[in-house]
């Protein structure tokens, strides 16, 4: 055993991928319906490889975690500028209802409770589940002026708190965002879903490897013998009900096919491959004609791609709109705002920043991707350029500081990586060219960015967790419980009651200003919906930016 850990004494980053194996090997156990996660895990992973004493460079958790805030400024950047119009105003409001309430919840805590600032930023961060409060509040700590011995006291502080409210916070927010917020405003979360019809387009969630039964668009050949199509041209067919999309992909006229143009005109006897929303497809599509069985017309290739929202002239406009002016032969299967699968409805209105996942004809879809904005490659690059550029630019910025009544208030050089991190994001969405970061590229960042500091986080502090525990009690477990709720309470009595907001949109910002996403989830199975989702985005944005300064905010308060 002596041998074994003098290897990792002397070969530091051999603990620390260890640590990452066991954090996610623990994230994955449950308690009853609630998963402990990878990045607890990683935490609790750090804190028992800790024991041997290891001793790893402090710079290596940095540079994880100014990856990890850059990749979350990345994420909600577009929609973080977007909440800042007036049409968010409620959602906003909420968010900072939730978020300032939180902090004066925690500060009043540990000053009642005597816990100390490490204590009170742990809490914080784990009551509210963003970690990033460790770090920035970590790098506030590092910036008093204490002796070395009292800042690393502190600083392991913060990861036992964490560690104790994580769980609380997270489960008695899932709890009563989902169970008990209803019953005190006396709805029914399914039955609210129910009166909004209008947004089951988009309704359906997808997971990995399991597909739904149920086909939205359906394509379908019938030979034209209906009165109302005979002598009329593609284009008003297609036109004749604004409210319903049907789309005329393919023809055989005098048994030839042939690609529909919008002027063609319709003749009796034609083939028609119609495509159509099925609802629409039974109620309003039956009297064209005879379906007939026509494998050689039905048969040709349907393209789908992801198009990102870039052009000015497009962004603000809804999707009854896009259809009439550029989706002709193009069928709308996904809207994705923020890295979430948005409902949507024929008045939603399109961000800049939004991605359509489309599909139809070759033809019809690259025209309309080059109409909409750009195509999302299929390839793994990543503008290192604009990920490093943006983390030396953000430092830079974050390191100055401003004295305002005796607080010292400064961003730091992560939070300058954080506010950078938006700008990019945010100017991807404008300029799709510029700083192109895939999903798995994000992932790699965002993730094993965080899970990596947390696990250095946890083998720092890990000699000292018996002994901070001990030290905190058991008030720590309701201290924790009544800064996670407390804010919620207030938020959705101001959302209901004051703000009059919608109450599955009101849950949905609840649980982004709190950034509990899995809240959402818990939200979406018990109303059966992904309505709440649509008031998720911009609180989400917003409450990962505020909480985040919060950290050095409240080392400031509290020294």
């Amino acid at each position: 055993m002596a041998g074994i850990v003098l290897v990792f004494r002397q070969h530091p980053e051999l603990a620390i991928f260890l640590t990452l194996a066991l954090g996610f090997l623990i994230g994955r156990f449950r308690i009853g319906s609630f998963k402990l996660g990878s990045m607890l895990g990683t935490l609790l992973a750090g804190m028992l490889i800790g024991q041997m004493i290891i001793t790893i460079p402090p710079v290596a958790k940095i540079i994880f975690f100014d990856l990890f805030l850059f990749a979350t400024g990345y994420k909600v950047g577009p929609q973080f500028f977007y909440g800042l119009k007036k049409d968010a105003l409620p959602q906003i409001v909420i968010t900072l209802v939730i978020c300032v309430t939180c902090l004066g919840m925690a500060l009043l805590a540990s000053k009642i409770l005597g816990y100390d600032v490490g204590t009170a930023a742990g809490m914080l961060a784990g009551a509210f589940t963003e970690s990033t409060v460790i770090g920035t509040a970590g790098e506030a700590i590092q910036r008093l002026d204490i002796n070395d011995a009292e800042k690393q006291r502190l600083l392991n502080n913060i990861p036992v708190a964490y560690a104790v409210t994580y769980l609380v916070g997270t489960t008695t927010v899932v709890w009563f965002l989902s169970s008990m917020a209803p019953k005190l405003i006396r709805v029914n979360l399914r039955e609210e879903a129910r009166r909004m019809p209008e947004f089951s387009e988009g309704n359906r969630g997808t997971v990995a490897g399991i597909n739904s039964a149920y086909a939205d668009w359906l394509l379908r050949a019938f030979r034209v013998t209906s009165k109302n199509w005979i002598g009329a041209s593609v284009s008003a067919i297609e036109k004749q009900d604004p409210d319903t999309r049907i789309i005329i992909e393919r023809l055989r006229k005098n048994g030839k096919i042939a690609d529909p143009e919008p002027g063609m005109i319709i003749q009796d006897g034609d083939i028609a491959v119609v495509a159509a929303r099925q609802s629409v497809m039974l109620e309003k599509l039956n009297d064209i004609g005879q379906e007939v069985q026509d494998r050689e017309l039905l048969d040709f290739p349907l393209v789908t791609l992801d198009v990102m929202i870039s052009q000015k002239e497009v962004a603000g406009k809804s999707l009854r709109e896009l259809a009439d002016l550029y989706g002709q032969g193009v069928m709308l299967k996904n809207l994705i705002r923020g890295r979430q699968e948005m409902p949507f409805h024929p008045a939603t209105i399109i961000q800049r920043g939004d991605t359509l996942r489309i599909f139809g004809r070759d033809t019809d879809v690259e025209r309309t991707a080059i109409q909409l904005g750009f195509k999302e490659k299929s390839n793994a690059d990543t503008d290192i350029f604009a990920v490093a550029m943006g983390i030396v630019l953000g430092g830079l910025v974050g390191i100055l500081s401003l004295k305002v009544g005796g607080v010292v208030i400064t961003l730091s050089a992560s939070g300058g990586a954080l506010l950078l991190g938006l700008i990019f994001g945010w100017w991807h969405s404008k300029t799709p060219a510029f700083g192109r970061i895939p999903d798995a590229a994000l992932w790699i960042f965002d993730t094993l960015g965080l899970a990596t500091f947390l696990g250095i986080v946890g083998i720092t502090a890990g000699p000292t967790f018996i002994s901070g525990l001990k030290h905190t009690g058991v008030s720590l477990v309701f201290a924790g419980a009544l800064v996670a709720v407390l804010p919620h309470v207030f938020g959705l009595l101001a959302g209901r009651y004051l703000l009059r907001m919608n109450p599955l949109i009101l849950l949905g910002a609840q649980s982004g200003a709190g950034t509990t996403t899995i809240a959402l989830k818990a939200l979406q199975d018990v109303s059966g919906s992904k309505i709440p989702v649509l008031g998720y985005t911009i609180p989400y944005a917003l409450g990962n930016i505020l909480l985040t300064a919060w950290g050095p905010l409240l080392v400031s308060l509290m020294t």
